[in-house]
């Protein structure tokens, strides 16, 4: 199947042969027929399968027919849960209308709100957004939601996980009631289909991998550890080839910080990327690793989402997620489009019961392999009493640094924390785990 067999027109094919994309992944086949028929779609797939294309590219076709935008009245909003991710739509959207003559833009905290409404008086046809700093806009009056004749919901999951709901009510009663709705998500979890039901018509379900799955092309490995040789450990994996592209989670902004100042003290080029950054620090790490400037950018889970780098080798897990889930959502940024990538966590015997949780989500054994020199004091329990960290508490205090021993098939989907009012657009990554807490069954006994 080719991208002109799905009724694409040559501007955007030509836009696409330019960025060497000829076949389209599996979510893009299914959805682009649909979108162009003007039907609402509900659109189930994982992390880097091609989403942001499925709907950009119909989205940019539709538009081309139409009239231009009048002043404050954009004719597309695309709804994203993080500020980063709402960057990487944009920038995807105009490399697939670089010869269409539409006009786009981002809406979302962080930055100043003077030039987003300078852009929307010139008018734009596509507004890119995240809800907080949309909100704002709706109560300055510097945007008229009137307009708009396709909605896009993007990550829809991870709005609704991180409280967006109420927002994405209020957003959704100031919009025409005619108009195209798209809701791309990682699953049809009740909650999305019940935001379906009230928002969508009659929406077209498509889905194409089921939930939780993980590329095949990743490579599991679990390094035992104790907590307070984390971060020699950490150093003693990344020097193994210290000019390699790594993604580091940590569970906190401010272990984020404390490792990044680590590193650096080790000699190795490293940068955070969290909610308390501002929007600037946060572009400048990202654009930084994407450049290769920095070889190593630690994030937390809320913001990596827009994280998206071609051929990323490595993902290392330097404290495992507290919702299984996270780690599927973790891992997708390597891996990508047939590319094979590599998924390290290290595992401290504290962190034993949410190992157990990855391992029963993802219903496959993942390697456990002890590091030469850096063996774990008591070994992981895998049962159903294992330990978990208690969340807010402290692990062990790591020790000093004692020195180092130590072909695309289609668009590629773009991942990357956005809420509150303010100019914020983000929300407490405390509450949004307490909230998952919450949902969490208690470990049996």
């Amino acid at each position: 199947m080719s991208f002109e067999s799905l009724g694409l027109e040559p501007a955007l094919l030509r836009a696409l042969a330019e960025q060497g994309y000829a076949e389209p992944t599996p979510i893009q086949a299914a959805a682009i027929p649909v979108v162009l028929e003007g039907s609402d779609l509900l659109a189930a797939a994982q992390t880097g399968t091609g989403k942001t294309a499925a709907f950009s590219l119909p989205l940019l076709q539709h538009l081309s027919h139409g009239a231009p935008a009048t002043t404050r009245r954009p004719r597309a909003l695309v709804l994203t849960p993080t500020r980063e991710l709402a960057a990487q739509v944009h920038d995807n959207l105009r490399d697939y209308g670089k010869h269409l003559r539409l006009t786009s833009t981002t809406i979302f905290g962080g930055v100043s709100m003077g030039p987003q409404m300078q852009a929307l008086r010139r008018g734009v046809d596509i507004v890119i957004a995240t809800p907080g700093r949309l909100i704002d806009h709706m109560q300055q009056r510097s945007l008229d939601l009137s307009g708009v004749e396709v909605l896009v919901l993007d990550e829809a999951d991870r709005m609704l996980d991180m409280g967006f709901l109420p927002a994405l009510k209020r957003i959704l009663a100031a919009l025409p009631r005619k108009r195209q709705t798209l809701l791309f998500s990682a699953t049809f979890a009740p909650p999305i289909k019940a935001l379906a039901m009230q928002f969508m018509h009659a929406p077209r379900e498509v889905s194409v991998t089921p939930a939780n799955t993980v590329a095949t092309t990743v490579t599991h490995h679990v390094h035992p550890v104790d907590a307070a040789n984390k971060r020699d450990l950490l150093l003693h994996v990344l020097s193994q080839d210290s000019r390699r592209q790594t993604l580091v989670f940590s569970r906190t902004k401010h272990g984020a910080d404390k490792l990044v100042r680590f590193l650096e003290v080790a000699g190795l080029r490293a940068a955070a990327i969290h909610g308390n950054k501002s929007q600037n620090a946060r572009t400048r790490a990202l654009s930084d690793f994407k450049s290769g400037r920095i070889t190593v950018l630690v994030a937390t889970d809320i913001a990596a989402r827009g994280i998206d780098i071609d051929q990323l080798p490595i993902v290392i897990n330097f404290d495992l997620p507290m919702v299984a889930e996270d780690y599927v959502h973790r891992i997708g940024r390597t891996g990508r489009a047939g590319a094979d990538g590599m998924a390290v966590s290290l595992v401290s015997h504290e962190e034993s019961g949410l190992l157990r949780d990855i391992r029963k989500l993802l219903k496959q054994d993942i390697a456990i392999s002890d590091v030469a020199g850096y063996e774990p004091s008591h070994p992981l329990r895998l049962d159903a009493g294992a330990p978990r960290p208690v969340q807010g508490q402290r692990q062990a205090r790591p020790s000093r640094p004692q020195g180092s021993s130590s072909r695309p098939q289609g668009p590629g989907r773009p991942h990357g924390a956005s809420h509150g009012h303010g100019g914020s657009d983000r929300p407490a990554e405390g509450n949004r785990q307490r909230q998952r807490n919450r949902r969490r069954p208690a470990a049996k006994a």
